[in-house]
């Protein structure tokens, strides 16, 4: 799921994230034909066209910060448009901060990506307050070891390079789904989510064993679905220079469809709940 950056335009916007905790959940021991060799005869992942609704709850909060309150929610849905994937995802988020402002924001972000994972166009508008704090768009090209090239029309007409290997959202989600039940346990891979004017980013996704289908479920589309729970965490370019610390991190359990049931967004000074409220299927018009 793409989720940082939500926070653009407003004074609580982190400066930095915590320390990036990679211990695995106690819940990641393997299951049974969860090993590699299991894995490779596994059917191919199909991902499912869907809508989710999550409520933000806050779950921690840094010593010493600024947030003291925050809650929200957030609608997710991804379609399958034949030739590609089509997601949107709207947040809205209220913080409360020690003095008792209340800072409202809110964000929409949709993108078209090619099934082959080498196009995505995107568009990204934040705002606090009612009012409109930042607009990203444009349309980025990917081709593997060669990288790739991305030409934004919004906030301003540039064109950046990415760095060899850049994967894209939806590439990234099935990647990471496909390492985890062949047994792997960690991704290094440059990110373009288009939710950045400066390109990509560095990441690093810890996975957890993969998992057999659950029986307690709450919704169809999960029943009979492995899964694996794992944490991702994007760097800024200062990161790169020597800085170690993530700019953002998301804790999730990805179901092998794509759906992601209950998540963590850190985001350095306070970190939310992401309780999913409601799932369905979306029908294909292929």
């Amino acid at each position: 799921m793409r989720l940082r950056d939500t926070l653009a335009g407003s004074t609580l916007l982190p400066a930095a994230a915590l320390m990036l905790g990679l211990a695995l959940p106690a819940d990641a021991a393997p299951a049974p034909g969860s090993t590699p060799a299991a894995a490779a005869q596994a059917a191919p992942l199909v991902m499912a066209a869907h809508r989710a609704a999550y409520r933000l709850e806050l779950d921690r909060v840094r010593q010493g910060g600024d947030v003291v309150q925050a809650d929200g929610a957030m609608l997710f849905e991804v379609l399958d448009a034949c030739d590609g994937w089509t997601t949107r995802q709207r947040l809205k988020l209220n913080v409360v901060d020690r003095s008792g402002s209340v800072v409202e924001t809110s964000s929409d972000y949709s993108t078209w990506e090619s099934k082959d994972g080498k196009r995505l166009r995107f568009t990204l508008t934040q705002m606090a307050q009612g009012a409109v704090t930042q607009r990203i768009a444009g349309e980025a090209e990917v081709e593997g070891e060669k990288g790739g090239t991305v030409r934004y029309e919004a906030p301003a007409a540039q064109e950046v390079k990415l760095p060899p290997g850049t994967l894209l959202p939806m590439a990234h989600t099935i990647r990471t789904l496909e390492l985890a039940r062949a047994g792997q346990r960690m991704l290094l891979v440059p990110l373009f989510d288009g939710t950045s004017e400066e390109g990509a980013q560095d990441t690093t996704t810890i996975l957890s064993s993969w998992q057999a289908p659950r029986e307690d479920v709450r919704y169809p589309l999960l029943k009979g679905q492995g899964s694996a729970r794992m944490r991702i965490a994007f760097f800024s370019k200062e990161a790169s220079a020597g800085a170690n610390l993530p700019e953002y991190e998301v804790g999730l359990r990805y179901y092998a469809n794509g759906v992601a049931d209950n998540m963590n967004m850190d985001f350095g000074d306070f970190a939310m709940n992401a309780v999913m409220q409601k799932l369905e299927a979306l029908p294909s018009g292929c």
